[in-house]
């Protein structure tokens, strides 16, 4: 019996170990993750530099769609409007400075 415990302890272990290693990698909400968002990027881009969005809302008319997608870390923010899958404008605040925006 304690011969399977034990590699389920390591098992377990190495898990724990991996998944706060990863989660000390980085924040994702970074001035310099703000400043690689560009105006016409799809929202996969978007994805594939800041990971999934924690906060959605989305609307749509006729052929036209429009998403807010946010990206929080304690009080830190990024926020992307997407217009047909498209990023049309962005604002962020980081690190308790002043709101950001650009379009």
């Amino acid at each position: 019996m304690t011969s399977r415990i034990i590699p389920a302890i390591k098992a377990f272990a190495t898990t724990a170990l991996m998944a706060t290693l990863l989660s000390a990698c980085g924040s994702r909400v970074t001035s310099e993750n703000y400043d690689r968002i560009e105006t016409g990027m799809t929202r996969a881009e978007v994805v594939a530099v800041l990971g999934e969005p924690d906060e959605t809302a989305s609307a749509g008319i006729g052929n036209l769609t429009g998403e807010a997608a946010t990206w929080v870390e304690g009080e830190d923010f990024i926020t992307i409007q997407f217009v047909n899958d498209k990023v049309m404008a962005k604002q962020a605040s980081i690190r308790s400075r002043k709101p950001r925006e650009a379009s």
